[in-house]
């Protein structure tokens, strides 16, 4: 005998379908070319990290719908383990707001920065989030 499982998990009936974002295709900048490029473009500098936005040249070789980043952290910022973490933790950011905030046809750098954490702490995610969002604003306008 056959039955029809008829189970559903509590709340089910509300959930709504999640729109699905348009597929931007995100790159990584790997050249230091390209890295030296988008120093010549605008800048927004927050507490944990400077935020650079170039427009590519038309003749580029990257397609112009494509959205470009790059992350830096020098030995400054403390060791290995570190400047790994605050790297991660860029990539997450990233992820997270490119699709929706970044600028098509343009290579975005983010340096990090030592004053965010001054006395030994990191910044909460939330508040990088934050300045993240806001410097992806300001720079798509002045690009």
């Amino acid at each position: 005998m056959v039955t029809e499982n008829t189970h559903q998990r509590p709340g089910a009936e509300d959930a709504q379908p999640v729109a699905a974002k348009p597929l931007v295709p995100i790159e990584v900048i790997r050249k230091r070319p390209d890295f030296l490029a988008a120093n010549r473009g605008k800048r927004f500098v927050t507490p944990d990290f400077i935020l650079l936005a170039h427009k590519r040249r038309t003749g580029h070789p990257v397609p112009s719908d494509t959205i470009r980043y790059g992350i830096t952290v020098t030995k400054k910022i403390g060791n290995a383990v570190t400047r790994n973490r605050m790297k991660r933790r860029f990539r997450a950011l990233l992820a997270e707001l490119l699709p929706q905030y970044g600028i098509s046809g343009a290579d975005h750098i983010m340096i990090g920065r030592k004053e965010g954490s001054k006395d030994g702490r990191e910044r909460d995610f939330s508040a990088m989030k934050a300045d993240l969002e806001k410097a992806l604003k300001h720079l798509a306008k002045k690009l």
